[in-house]
């Protein structure tokens, strides 16, 4: 590598483990706070274990099983001592480990956010652009006006009005669920990555891909709403910023053609904040889908931890709390390295 590379490399790399380290005392501190919340709630997570008919000595039993009968600090240090084996408990609820729990529903999740910011890119993208270009004329007056709309809707509400409109109304898309259950017998699924959509693609099952993507559609636009609204703003905001450069103004008098000044030039030059709003959504979006979750039944980690929440299940909401808390730090580091990439005015220090 010659030597000027070296030098950038170098930095890049030491700014990645420097926002490594910080993260690590982030989660640090998260794990803190919700250890000790959890802790602080009138409840007896042993007498949950056991049910509604348990005994006194089966609930000292469980207490002594569980470490609940420990100093807070000691039962701090243990579970910190499990977490670094990659052991988040056992959740009280269904009595399973709360990684197979995670495990089991990431996948539901996943789908339905890589759906819903999708959406959120090809729709916010364009929209911004437009309404940039159309500054003060109806369609930018338009575009402001929806974007205003998908970011103050609630969710719950938005989803109660797509489902009343496109399954009551017009039937044409399904109601709730991942697929439709009479496919586990007429197009049964082979399981592979519990992707319903990348296994239909793997197996060309096209039947059930068909039907996974008809259910995907209104839970997907329901979560993109806000961030759809996010990103037009901001797109338009940073446009309008980079159209009044000189640059630009060169380019037109040059007679580029306006399609390649607004997409080659403008729009390269504008979308790094566009990325910052997009990684924010995203992260927002890994823990914020409990109503969009619980309105379509889909069952992916927000459902799991509403019924936690209202369980008392505190193992678990400590786990969804740490895995939110990893997600939405990771997904923070990614988009700051890929603006540097994409933005070489931006300093990584």
């Amino acid at each position: 590598m010659p030597a000027g590379g070296v030098a950038p490399t170098l930095h890049k790399l030491e700014y990645i483990l420097r926002r490594l380290g910080t993260s690590l005392f982030v989660l640090l501190g998260v794990s803190v706070i919700t250890f000790f919340l959890a802790r602080v709630v009138p409840t007896d997570p042993a007498a949950l274990y056991i049910g509604p008919k348990a005994r006194q000595e089966d609930i000292d039993r469980v207490t002594k099983q569980l470490g609940l009968d420990q100093p807070l600090p000691v039962q701090y240090l243990v579970y910190m001592r499990e977490l670094a084996r990659g052991d988040l408990g056992t959740s009280i609820s269904t009595k399973r480990p709360i990684t197979q729990e995670l495990a089991d529903r990431i996948p539901a999740t996943l789908e339905l956010l890589f759906f819903s910011m999708f959406f959120a890119i090809v729709i916010g993208v364009p929209l911004g652009v437009l309404s940039a270009q159309a500054q003060g004329r109806l369609l930018d007056v338009v575009v402001r006006t929806l974007s205003i709309v998908g970011v103050s809707m609630p969710a719950f509400f938005l989803g109660l009005i797509l489902q009343i409109i496109f399954f009551r109304n017009l039937d044409i898309l399904p109601l709730a669920g991942r697929v439709d259950g009479d496919l586990r017998f007429t197009h049964p699924l082979t399981q592979i990555t519990n992707f319903i959509v990348l296994d239909a693609l793997l197996t060309s099952n096209w039947a059930t891909l068909k039907d996974a993507l008809l259910h995907l559609i209104l839970p997907a636009l329901t979560l993109a709403a806000y961030p759809i609204g996010l990103i037009a703003r901001m797109t338009r905001a940073a446009m309008l910023e980079v159209l009044e450069q000189d640059y630009i103004r060169t380019a037109r008098a040059y007679g580029l053609k306006q399609h390649l000044i607004i997409y080659q030039y403008a729009l390269k030059n504008a979308i790094s904040p566009t990325l910052t709003v997009i990684g924010l959504t995203f992260a927002f979006a890994l823990t914020g889908t409990f109503f969009v979750e619980i309105i379509f039944n889909w069952p992916g980690l927000g459902l799991f931890t509403v019924r936690s929440l209202l369980n008392l299940d505190y193992p678990a909401i400590m786990g969804m709390t740490l895995f939110g808390a990893t997600g939405y730090v990771l997904i923070n580091l990614g988009v700051d390295v890929l603006q540097a990439w994409v933005d070489p005015r931006v300093s990584l220090k």
